[in-house]
């Protein structure tokens, strides 16, 4: 009989509170904080710091693990719960915070998304990729519109200006480019950055757009926007903008103008920049530790600031004694500007810097809040490259930090895991810390501060753990307070690892000193204490001849088994230390091994990638199995079995049969280096700690499998990678560079959709047999022969027509295209002629529509030169034209119902709805001007006081 096991699968993965490679968001309504967290996105309530709620992909679409890592977050401006998230393989996915749920998934990139942006009104979302294309996306037909061509790198950013009607990109390819959506071309190109663009954004009112680059300086343009009678119209008002020196006189047909350039403080390149909602704050955030904020001044104070710098200059130059003929030329500008009072203002009069925000760690990104507190200008969010998020509030003087959420996560890479003997508490080691997490819920209970730990041990009872550190100290953990109630100075190297000694009081350590130390522990009074402690002492000391890597002691209590750096494996007895078997064999040092509970087997993991399963009796290797494609870091026996769990620097955690010599399961799931593995004490679950700072959780399922059905789905899946890789046409030319700015189709060939135009092909065929039988009977009852009609079982009981629609309906609205794209000609024709049938349902005619044109356009010239096709296409023009009309109508109807029913509305009410909003902007542009006009007079008394002293 057959063999079968029980399956594990991923249950729970924690520790995350913000991963490197995305951005955070805050959502519309300002409560909530977006982060990245690997493959999931976190919503962080941002006044409790507190993690509501997790956006998770589902576990049969996450099959490639890694690749699903978050990328880039953009929640929707015209709802709070919908937010697009772009993820490395390529796709990007509309998520419902509210619900938890993923309403749609779009694919069209080859590439990891590196931005998302959407247009004002929600409707539009632009994304962009390392595939150095820009997609843009019609969100509430769940379709791609179109693909923009040109970059020639990856694509940073993305801007919407003129109500959606323009596109700015910004590539590492150093170019910024305008595209017009309305005729889908690039219609400006501007060079001028001497490096990579990384960052840029518009204002609220789209009058200044500002570019980062690792340059020292960030650029500034100015927006222009309508043309009448040719002319650019700006929507800066009550100021003239002049450029920096003699740059050239601006085209007509030009979108962005350089308006000039502001120096950088930092040397680090610009990773980020930002407007608030109300325009007010510009921060530039590069890839270090600072963040600049910029204050935009009002155009009225800016005129003022203009002309109280010439007036300077002026009085600086008369001073001196300096002749107006002298005087350069931009002075002679400026001079003939005031002589007709109108004021020449320069990006320095319109961005003043305001202050810098320092991080303690690297910055990975930054937000700012949607709602401006009462008692500050804005919040702003920044999330660091040390899992760690933190809330600044920017005053006009002062920045202050109010909160920072950091329980929650390690600061770095995890390096031991280790389960207490009733599997109820985890403990959890990294380089400053030691956490006490819940393995149930994932929630964290305790966290000390902590010197470097490398291995650790939970004694039983729960009341205490031990942690072995890099400095060569055992740290004793009171769990109940959270404390360290005592330091042991143990070795002289780091301690590599910690064994529990069976049915003793005790535990063995191994440390880069050549020690093996047994350790033995009490909970006795100290003199001169008043409560009981636990006190540690050493009892005994093996010396060893090289750097001790793992120490494994087996359950009978009989052997210790001893790696050293020299590649061998030392077994001794465990009562008097005499030698008993030298284990040889790896290439490199054993990194991990393990001894079953029978005490049989002992398993070495080694750093040549290699499982050795060896027998304890003889000392012989039964079997060499190359296990991971790096090292092998963990490696442990599910108790009373011979199966093994291993776990390496390839990201994967493996489970095997030591008998059977045979791989079981391969888990994905992790994003960087595992470095350790504990499973629970009844095998029901086992947790895993890696690099990339989680922690995950694998539960053992009642799903059993069997050992040739997983070859045969590994072999599947391989075959299918090769297919997709095939799709993506990796091995392009790079002479075949796509055309200046080339517009194509957004969508991409997938399993997914080679799957649905089977399904309708599939679909066609089973109606036309159907249909010819219902033919047949006809004619048959015709002739008299009365015989009851059986229909197809397979149909479910709907008419050929309707069975065709509805795997047609099945299609997701993105796959469309390309799913009728795969259909040969015969299909597709076939599929034409069901059309008119279905134009009869209102709620099918988008449908139809785009099934007809993307036909059309597919196979005109097929379908021209076929006189089976003439009479399709007839019907067809007549119907559709009518059925299309009708729904536009509906549409303009129920539009003009809405605004008839606001306008009743807003008459009824004291103020129009639509009044509130720029009533607000109104109040706090003219509190601004107050402000700014009491600083004038300050610094006005200031000056004549000066004059008058001297």
């Amino acid at each position: 009989m057959v063999k079968s096991y029980l399956r594990y699968e991923p249950a729970l993965s924690f520790g995350v509170i913000a991963s490197v490679d995305g951005n955070i968001a805050y959502d519309s309504s300002g409560k909530h904080l977006l982060t990245p967290a690997l493959e999931k996105v976190g919503v962080w309530h941002a006044r409790q710091g507190i993690c509501t709620k997790t956006l998770a992909p589902s576990t049969s679409s996450s099959r490639n693990g890694p690749s699903l890592a978050v990328t880039s977050i953009a929640p929707s401006p015209s709802s709070s719960s919908l937010v697009a998230v772009g993820y490395a393989d390529g796709s990007i996915r509309i998520w419902n915070s509210e619900k938890g749920t993923c309403e749609t998934t779009l694919n069209g990139h080859k590439g990891a998304v590196t931005v998302l942006r959407y247009n004002k009104p929600g409707a539009l979302l632009a994304s962009g990729s390392k595939d150095n294309d820009v997609i843009l996306w019609d969100v509430v037909g769940e379709t791609g519109l179109f693909r923009l061509r040109g970059h020639r790198d990856q694509v940073t950013d993305l801007v919407f200006l003129e109500s959606s009607k323009k596109l700015v990109s910004s590539s590492k390819d150093k170019f910024l480019r305008v595209w017009d959506l309305e005729t889908q071309h690039c219609m400006q190109i501007i060079s001028g950055h001497h490096s990579e663009i990384w960052a840029m954004d518009v204002d609220p009112e789209e009058r200044y757009l500002v570019t980062g680059s690792a340059d020292p300086e960030l650029r500034f343009y100015t927006v222009k926007h309508d043309l009448e009678n040719g002319e650019a119209i700006s929507k800066e008002k009550g100021a003239v903008i002049v450029n920096n020196g003699d740059l050239p006189t601006q085209n007509k047909w030009e979108t962005l103008k350089l308006f000039g350039e502001i120096k950088r403080q930092s040397k680090d390149r610009v990773a980020t920049v930002r407007f608030n909602n109300s325009g007010s704050l510009l921060a530039c955030q590069v890839a270090g530790k600072t963040v600049d904020i910029f204050r935009v001044l009002e155009d009225a104070v800016a005129s003022r600031k203009a002309k109280r710098r010439l007036h300077r200059k002026k009085e600086k130059k008369s001073a001196k004694g300096a002749v107006e003929t002298t005087e350069s030329k931009d002075d002679t500008k400026h001079t003939s500007e005031e002589d007709g009072n109108t004021p020449m203002v320069t990006v320095s009069d319109v961005f003043k810097h305001l202050q810098t925000i320092r991080a303690g760690k690297k910055i990975c990104s930054i937000s700012f809040s949607p709602i401006t507190p009462k008692n500050s200008l804005a919040t702003l969010a920044l999330s660091l490259n040390n899992n760690l998020l933190e809330f600044y509030s920017i005053e006009s003087s002062t920045i202050t930090k109010t909160l920072a959420i950091e329980l929650q996560g390690h600061r770095s890479d995890v390096r031991s895991v280790t389960l207490s003997s009733d599997n109820t508490l985890l403990m959890s080691t990294s380089h400053n810390a030691v956490k006490i997490w819940n393995p149930s819920t994932g929630s964290c209970l305790r966290t000390i501060d902590s010197d470097y730990g490398l291995c650790g041990l939970i004694i039983p009872q729960n009341k205490y753990a031990f942690v072995g550190t890099k400095s060569g100290k055992i740290e004793v953990i009171d769990i109940g307070s959270g404390t360290c109630v005592d330091t042991v100075e143990a070795h002289g190297g780091s301690v590599r690892s910690i064994a529990t000694l069976p049915n003793e009081h005790g535990f063995v350590t191994g440390s880069a000193d050549h020690d093996v130390k047994f350790w033995e522990y009490q909970i006795k009074q100290k003199p001169g204490q008043d409560s009981k402690n636990l006190v540690l002492s050493n009892v005994r000391t093996m010396k060893m001849n090289d750097d001790v890597l793992v120490v494994a002691v087996s359950p009978d209590a009989k052997y210790i088994a001893v790696a050293l750096l020299d590649c061998t494996v030392k077994v001794f007895f465990l009562d008097s230390f005499k030698f008993f078997l030298s284990l040889y064999g790896h290439k490199l040092p054993v990194l991990c091994m393990d001894v079953s509970s029978d005490g049989d087997l002992l398993v070495t993991g080694s750093a040549d990638k290699n499982l050795k399963i060896w027998g304890l009796d003889f000392g012989d290797c039964h079997k060499s199995l190359f296990a991971h494609a790096d090292s092998v870091m963990a490696v442990q026996f599910v108790r009373n079995t011979h199966y093994v769990f291993s776990v390496g620097k390839d990201r994967l955690v493996k489970y095997w049969d030591a008998d059977k010599f045979e791989l079981l399961l391969t888990l994905e799931g992790h994003h960087a280096d595992v470095w350790c593995l504990a499973i629970s004490s009844r095998g029901d679950f086992l947790v895993t700690g890696s690099h990339d700072r989680s922690l995950r959780r694998w539960d053992r399922t009642e799903e059993p499998f069997f050992i040739e059905e997983e070859k045969e789905k590994r072999l599947e899946e391989m075959f299918e990678a090769d297919i997709e890789n095939a799709f993506e046409n990796k091995h392009v030319p790079k002479e075949e560079l796509p055309e200046e700015g080339a517009v194509a189709l957004a969508g991409k060939k997938t399993q997914e959709t080679l799957t649905a135009t089977d399904l309708i092909i599939d679909a066609l065929d089973v109606a036309e047999v159907e249909l010819k039988r219902i033919a047949e009977h006809q004619e048959e009852n015709t002739k008299g022969n009365v015989a009851e009609f059986q229909p197809n079982v397979i149909m479910r009981g709907v008419s050929p027509s309707n069975y065709v629609l509805n795997a047609l309906s099945n299609v997701h609205t993105n796959d469309l295209e390309q799913t009728l794209l795969a259909l040969p000609f015969s299909d597709g024709l076939k599929l034409l002629s069901y059309l008119k049938d279905w134009t009869s349902n209102p709620d099918k005619v988008e449908l139809v529509c785009r099934v007809a044109t993307v036909l059309l356009q597919t196979h005109y010239n097929q379908l021209v030169t076929t006189p089976a096709a003439r009479p399709v296409l007839i019907v067809l023009k007549d119907i559709l034209y009518a059925r299309v009309k009708e729904c536009k109508d509906t549409l303009g109807f129920n539009l003009a119902a809405m605004d008839h029913l606001k306008q009743l509305m807003a008459s009824r009410s004291d103020a129009l709805f639509r009044d509130a909003k720029a009533k607000l902007l109104e109040i706090r542009s003219q509190q601004s001007k107050r402000l700014e006009a009491r600083a004038d007079t300050r610094e006005e008394k200031r000056r004549k006081k000066k004059e008058d002293i001297e």
